[in-house]
């Protein structure tokens, strides 16, 4: 591997849809989520999903959110003048500059859950940057009740960014590579991420492979998920959004303890915060067109 390789780096990237042209849109609304880790920015056009970006967020919220935008809309022949509504959601949310509010990510994840997993979903797991959100949630995305983990990061992409240092493993590989054992390893005790991170090393010079440690981190942030879930109750009809949704060592894991098959998506689980605040932006628009 290449010397000065940053292992905890998530992959950027952006994407729109060719067969919109966004011109004969009655409704272009868009929902920036300015997470910890990533902020995404999502523009749909009358209620469908257009164009959206995930980037890295730096230490400046509005600048962050003002790259994302500009990002998903790149080559798609809009500006952020053409956007008729704008809502902020994540922790940078009251930092987006062109959002015309803020809602939170618990409400923002169940509506965009509701949008890319169909609305039979009533449990959500949002597994952030910087925490876990357990969500239920009605037919219409509505949170109805949620309970939030956000005591250590031992649990979240900011621990999973840690590891990958530590362990000189590509963040997006770390799921693959923690399944690469024969059996289930003893879990790491430790909930805080800077103690996890003393006893991998410790684990390490035990000499324990790489594979071996990061099953032992996996299984037990997966475990502290399940606790939360169980504190709640976890419906069958049960989805995962924010970016540890593309870690298959967790999401295996947590179908084990759960007993529960996460559903699938066509979409981009890490946008589902984005996608619940640009149809936020459209509830909001249309109301104000009716208000005139």
């Amino acid at each position: 591997m290449a010397e000065g390789k940053e292992f905890w780096r998530w992959t950027e990237y952006n994407w729109h849809d060719p067969d919109i042209d966004p011109k004969t849109a009655d409704c272009v609304t868009a929902g920036v989520d300015v997470g910890s880790v990533s902020t995404q920015a999502v523009v749909m056009t009358d209620g469908k999903l257009f164009a959206y970006s995930s980037m890295r967020t730096g230490s400046d919220s509005p600048n962050s959110a003002r790259n994302a935008m500009d990002w998903a809309l790149k080559d798609t022949g809009l500006t952020v003048d053409d956007i008729q509504y704008c809502v902020g959601t994540g922790y940078g949310r009251v930092n987006v500059p062109f959002a015309q509010r803020p809602i939170t990510e618990i409400a923002c994840h169940a509506r965009g859950a509701n949008y890319i997993y169909g609305p039979s979903v009533r449990t959500v797991l949002d597994m952030g940057g910087q925490d876990c959100k357990a969500i239920h949630c009605d037919e219409r995305g509505k949170v109805t009740a949620f309970l939030m983990n956000d005591k250590c990061a031992a649990g979240t992409g900011r621990g999973m960014e840690v590891f990958a240092d530590l362990l000189s493993v590509p963040i997006e590989e770390m799921g693959e590579v923690s399944l690469d054992v024969s059996e289930e390893p003893p879990m790491v005790s430790s909930t805080c991420v800077v103690f996890a991170k003393s006893e991998a090393v410790g684990l390490l010079r035990k000499g324990w492979p790489k594979a071996k440690v990061l099953a032992a981190y996996h299984a037990a942030m997966a475990h502290r998920v399940v606790n939360l879930l169980d504190r709640i109750g976890t419906e069958e009809e049960f989805a995962i959004t924010g970016g540890i949704s593309k870690n298959t060592g967790i999401v295996t894991r947590l179908r084990r303890e759960l007993g529960i098959q996460p559903l699938t998506t066509e979409y981009d689980a890490q946008i589902a915060g984005g996608i619940g605040a640009a149809l936020f932006a459209r509830a909001l628009l249309m109301k104000q067109r009716r208000g005139r």
